[in-house]
């Protein structure tokens, strides 16, 4: 598992992205979303003309499909692709705003946010490498082992059942490298702030989450069928059960891009 280089980058967004995949999973959330790309503030791997956006959050609200969402990806050649989990009353009046995304909550136009779960591997805490803070000394803050991947996709399958219990829409997505957990139920857009930090809290008492995710701190999450330009894997969205415990990124074809796939025949 490495980052995608440009051409790779691409390769994929020119001819495997799965446009009607996306465009079915927007359903008829259209006038609702926006989304975003970061180039290369992780792997520095960046088109040498954006090379002053390459840390940049670049939203994208002006679309009207999913083929304009890879026309984008295309021209830009992001190392990731995201979605915005607020939900907007009409995505066009946020081309104009000015006040940023700190005041998406409280203005007008502002009509919920997806309840997510993140659960990363290298959030975990591994008998070999030790806690989170101890992985960012030693300089592998992004960095997982298997037993820590293995850790975090049993949270997840364990998270999905017990979020089933309570709603009635929710998801587990392989983000390409951890797992989310996000519900669509209307009755979770409604929450507020507060009863997210309260379910944050709750849950981070037997999974390894990010909070800050859960509370909304952060509103973004990798567009499913996109490529996470980190590890040069697909983000896919995963069908809960015993093939989910079984699931190897290493080895699965689902979420591996073809120019691996390629790769690897021709040695």
């Amino acid at each position: 598992m490495r980052p995608s280089t440009l051409d790779e980058r691409r390769e994929f967004y020119t001819s495997e992205f799965d446009v009607r995949g996306v465009q079915r999973w927007i359903g008829d959330r259209k006038e609702h979303m926006k989304f975003a790309m970061i180039l290369g503030r992780h792997t520095g791997i960046v088109l040498p003309a954006r090379e002053r956006e390459k840390d940049n959050v670049i939203i994208v609200d002006r679309w009207r499909s999913a083929a304009d969402l890879r026309s984008y990806a295309v021209r830009y050649l992001p190392e990731a692709v995201y979605y915005d989990r607020n939900r907007y009353v009409d995505i066009a009046e946020c081309s104009g705003c000015s006040r940023g995304r700190r005041g998406c909550s409280g203005c007008y136009n502002y009509d919920g946010q997806q309840l997510a779960f993140d659960i990363d591997p290298e959030n975990v805490d591994c008998p070999v490498h030790g806690h989170i803070g101890q992985k960012i000394q030693a300089g592998r803050g992004l960095s997982f082992c298997m037993l820590e991947f293995k850790a975090a996709r049993r949270q997840a399958y364990e998270l999905f059942g017990e979020l089933m219990e309570q709603y009635d829409c929710v998801s587990i997505v392989f983000s390409g490298r951890g797992f989310h957990v996000v519900v669509d139920d209307s009755s979770a857009y409604e929450l507020t702030r507060r009863q997210r930090a309260e379910i944050a809290r709750r849950f981070a008492r037997r999974y390894d989450i990010d909070e800050w995710v859960t509370v909304g701190g952060s509103r973004l999450m990798r567009l499913p069928r996109s490529l996470n330009g980190l590890v040069s894997r697909k983000c896919m969205i995963m069908k809960w059960g015993k093939d989910l415990l079984r699931f190897d990124p290493r080895t699965s074809g689902a979420v591996t891009p073809r120019f691996l796939r390629s790769s690897r025949a021709v040695r």
